[in-house]
């Protein structure tokens, strides 16, 4: 039973390799040489994951970096299934990124990994800005701390004591 769900999720996420490099580890007997890959998993629904995986072969690496991506999945809150609800921004290391909700229409504008992660999230209308360090892997962790920060208008009324339509004017 467990085998069949999981195998049906599979099926309806989407995967995307950001990026493969070599990385090389100096040993006593001489350079150790594997491969590192970056991965983001979604479902174009509101279900995206960041994942990264390390072996000496690439397709190896790239499956622990999918396995990773499916445990690390969060839930984004989408207004009218295409945009955010609010702008936002998110930072991974040296890496800045400001996420901001767009008119009908727009569609995604965002470079790099950060366009990858917005897409695979179900996201249509969005602008986005890239500060800081342009690291892949912390260019994606930055978009997706700046879409974990995202609240409802429903999560703020509940914070504030108040009602939806009084928070939204």
């Amino acid at each position: 039973m467990q085998r069949k769900t999981q195998e049906a999720k599979d099926k309806m996420l989407e995967e995307l390799v950001i990026e493969v490099k070599s990385v090389v580890k100096v040993n006593k007997g001489g350079r150790q040489r594997r491969f590192s890959a970056t991965v983001v998993v979604g479902d174009r629904k509101g279900k995206v994951g960041l994942g990264t995986g390390k072996a000496n072969e690439v397709p190896d690496a790239i499956k622990k970096a999918i396995q990773d991506a499916n445990k690390h999945m969060i839930t984004i809150p989408l207004i009218d299934g295409r945009t955010v609800a609010h702008e936002a921004i998110g930072t991974a290391g040296a890496a800045r990124v400001i996420i901001k909700p767009a008119a009908a229409g727009t569609g995604v504008i965002a470079g790099g990994s950060v366009r990858a992660i917005l897409e695979l999230a179900g996201i249509r209308d969005v602008v986005s800005k890239s500060l800081g360090a342009r690291t892949k892997l912390n260019m994606a962790t930055a978009a997706l701390n700046a879409l974990k920060s995202i609240k409802t208008p429903e999560q703020v009324a509940a914070l504030r004591g108040k009602t939806v339509e009084e928070i939204l004017g």
